[in-house]
């Protein structure tokens, strides 16, 4: 008897640490002295802290070039999808770094794969430029062998129907918007749903149904603790934060 309930107690235990909320840095770990969001160092922080992931922001420049910033204004120039990266990569970020690339993000990824990369594409101006993007995205993912450690996100429908169609099997794929009920991602393909605190808390059953479902839920941007704490107590799978310490703290990492 008292090896069944060793076993019953250990059972919960494992069901309770596999569905216990984790933590998403936004943009990285940015909040950090001499760091900056969508930077390597932020990248190293959320990696050093030990999240489940690091979010961050994948825009094309004018010449092709993948670079990691949320964009699409930054600093003096109106859109970084219309400036070429040379002249985006000249100039410094407050913390003295530079725009990183794609790729360059991939290689510090690679190097602590306990915290995912959560790519978001950011949606660009015509449906076949985001297919171009998503389709480079995939192929650099590929190249630096990170397909197993890296998760896509996404405002655009037509990027995460591009991603259904051209990723790899099994790849998780979560849509952003919140105009899509839980059904309609399952129909589509995600494999979960990406929505604003707002917006859930005004649809909190949407979680169960996503569940049910076998969808994933993350929300974000989730940065005070009583929201926070809606997010664990209702079961969010994921929560997107600029206050990843805080976060930790109340789910008793």
């Amino acid at each position: 008897m008292k090896r069944l309930i060793s076993l019953a107690v250990c059972l919960f235990t494992v069901s309770t640490l596999c569905a216990q909320t984790q933590v998403i840095a936004h943009r990285g770990f940015h909040a950090t002295k001499n760091s900056r969001n969508n930077t390597i160092s932020a990248l190293i922080h959320a990696q050093d802290l030990g999240v489940y992931g690091s979010e961050c922001d994948i825009n094309e420049t004018k010449d092709g070039e993948l670079i990691v910033i949320h964009g699409p204004k930054h600093g003096p120039y109106k859109n970084v999808q219309e400036t070429d990266y040379a002249v985006l990569r000249a100039t410094k970020l407050d913390n003295g770094e530079r725009v990183p690339t794609l790729d360059e993000y991939l290689v510090q990824a690679k190097k602590n794969t306990k915290t995912k990369l959560i790519i978001e594409i950011k949606s660009h101006n015509t449906p076949e430029r985001e297919t171009r993007v998503v389709k480079k995205i995939l192929a650099a993912v590929k190249q630096h062998k990170m397909k197993k450690h890296v998760e896509y996100i996404a405002f655009s429908k037509h990027v995460c129907d591009e991603l259904v169609k051209y990723a790899p099997k099994g790849t998780k794929i979560a849509y952003l918007s919140g105009n899509l009920n839980p059904q309609q991602c399952k129909d589509l393909g995600y494999t979960g749903i990406d929505y604003n605190i707002g917006v859930m808390q005004k649809n909190p059953d949407w979680i169960k149904q996503c569940h049910d479902l076998g969808l994933t839920v993350n929300i974000w941007t989730v940065n005070d603790t009583q929201r926070i704490q809606w997010c664990i107590d209702n079961g969010a799978d994921y929560i997107t934060t600029d206050n990843p310490i805080e976060t930790n703290r109340l789910l008793g990492k």
